[in-house]
């Protein structure tokens, strides 16, 4: 496996749980796409989600967001349930940043433009959000394309952007949707030591789900696969890819990590 996780943080069992999803259910028409689900996300901890196409990540996010709302079962975030907080509550009061798989930025407007056009929804003192938006420009190495478009921009480049306009308002939960789509092996890198200092340095709790499961278990302290609308293992990434149910569901018998 790739060397970008140097360590995981294996036990949790002292860990206080920052995010719980009980029971949740949710149908389209006569689809069921989450039964009975229940998923939690530790303080500190970087979780991934596996699974085929269709099977809820997603929409799980969303969930959590407040985009959608479960038929049955409770979104709770710091002790507190959620499902009647609006978007914008659960993004400033509840501490919740979103990266979504596509776009998450405005088209015409450059990086700085971008970054500014949020902070000033989510920052009231001018001089702080000025500070704010130079140190995700520096933190992110956007100083060469900050007065770029950002529909001129590299995938990469705007992946990174993306990252800093969830950051900006100080979010403690990060939720990252398909983040290495579509991208090269270095950005692919890049991107996932970003992922792990945000966890180390600013001590965020992230949930990502991708179809690289191989570059996800790479910067993941542990992973849990959905199939058929549940959880139906979870474990490090190691002990995960031995999991029978795991390999029924998802990976197969010849799937490796190194």
């Amino acid at each position: 496996m790739s060397n970008i996780k140097k360590f995981r943080i294996k036990n949790f069992k002292e860990k206080k749980s920052i995010l719980t999803l009980n029971k949740i259910s949710l149908k389209f028409g006569r689809k069921m796409i989450l039964d009975n689900l229940d998923l939690k996300l530790n303080n500190g901890q970087i979780l991934g989600l596996l699974g085929p196409n269709g099977v809820g990540k997603s929409t799980i996010f969303n969930l959590i967001t407040g985009l959608l709302s479960p038929d049955f079962g409770s979104i709770v975030i710091n002790s507190k349930v959620v499902n009647k907080y609006p978007i914008y509550q659960r993004t400033l009061k509840f501490k919740i940043g979103f990266v979504p798989q596509y776009g998450g930025y405005f088209h015409d407007l450059t990086v700085y433009e971008n970054l500014k056009a949020i902070a000033e929804i989510a920052i009231e003192n001018s001089s702080f959000r000025n500070e704010k938006i130079d140190s995700l420009i520096s933190k992110f190495e956007l100083d060469p394309i900050r007065d770029i478009k950002a529909e001129f921009l590299s995938g990469g480049q705007k992946k990174k952007l993306v990252i800093a306009i969830a950051l900006i308002s100080d979010p403690k939960i990060l939720l990252l949707d398909e983040p290495f789509a579509a991208l090269d092996v270095m950005t692919i890198k890049t991107l996932q030591e970003i992922i792990v200092k945000l966890q180390s340095n600013n001590a965020i709790s992230i949930i990502l789900c991708d179809h690289q499961a191989r570059d996800l278990l790479a910067c993941v302290d542990t992973a849990v696969i959905i199939h058929n609308g549940k959880v139906v293992a979870q474990g490090t990434p190691t002990s995960l890819i031995q999991n029978i149910d795991a390999k029924n569901a998802y990976f197969g018998d010849s799937f490796k990590i190194s």
